[in-house]
């Protein structure tokens, strides 16, 4: 399977399958969703997420490790403290793709 979008439909194995679940699954809990946006922008540590997103700071650890197992953040230790980011910019363009929905339909528009 390519990167490009030719417009048909490509065929997935059911591991592939199973695994696009899994990364679609991972934009379903609010608080990941805020975590990568707030990778988007730049890499961070925990204790900056923890300040970006108001969340306690062993919710944001166990929310990276989430991410982290499903390939979505990497993490690179920077002296005593690991800096993280999205894993590519795969991810940054699923989480624009996202964004982009959402405000297609709360626009009230009803083109494709």
């Amino acid at each position: 399977m390519g990167h490009g979008t030719d417009g048909s439909t490509p065929t997935l194995s059911n591991d592939a399958v199973d695994a696009v679940a899994r990364t679609m699954h991972a934009l379903s809990t609010p608080s990941r969703v805020h975590l990568l946006l707030r990778l988007r922008d730049e890499p961070r540590t925990v204790g900056e997420l923890v300040s970006d997103v108001g969340m306690e700071q062993s919710a944001v650890s166990h929310q990276l490790r989430v991410l982290r197992h499903l390939g979505l953040v990497v993490g690179e230790r920077v002296g005593r403290q690991i800096r993280y980011r999205l894993h590519d910019d795969h991810v940054a363009q699923l989480l624009d793709e996202a964004v982009f929905h959402v405000e297609h339909l709360t626009s009230g528009r009803t083109d494709p």
